[in-house]
């Protein structure tokens, strides 16, 4: 979530020469359309005629977790999503996004983590998500392209 246009632009790249491997192979992404990563994920799978399944960390998830610059974008995807689950029906906050990761992580056979591997911040990041996929057997790919920064 972290990172400018630029590592926006490398991530984006990145996700799509990952990705077209499964291309037009009725290849679906889950993801929770967080500001950054998940949203470029989400957009790539669909560029390459892929479907998406949305799981929201909790029902105020657009409210409080989307900031305003990433709102067109959320709405838009939310619009192409096949399908939207919701992790948790509380608030969202550190437990709902690892409850989300969980509930991403379940139906999935890979985990594409855009992670430079350095520890999270707080529970419920990235690291978490990785390490839950490791310890459920799923296997996990890190995309951090060369040049990449946070903010």
């Amino acid at each position: 979530m972290r990172f400018g246009e630029r590592t926006a632009e490398l991530v984006e790249k990145a996700l799509r020469e990952t990705l077209k491997k499964w291309a037009g192979k009725e290849m679906t992404g889950v993801s929770c359309l967080a500001p950054g990563s998940d949203q470029i994920f989400a957009k790539v799978i669909l560029e390459l005629g892929g479907r998406i399944e949305v799981v929201l960390p909790a029902r105020d998830y657009r409210e409080v977790g989307i900031p305003a610059r990433n709102l067109r974008e959320f709405d838009r995807l939310m619009a192409a999503a096949d399908s939207l689950r919701v992790a948790d029906p509380g608030k969202s906050g550190p437990d709902t996004y690892l409850a989300a990761s969980k509930e991403v992580i379940a139906g999935s056979d890979l985990l594409l983590a855009v992670w430079d591997g350095t520890p999270d911040r707080s529970p419920g990041g990235t690291g978490d998500a990785v390490a839950h996929a490791h310890s459920e057997g799923v296997r996990v790919e890190v995309v951090w392209p060369a040049g990449a920064v946070h903010d």
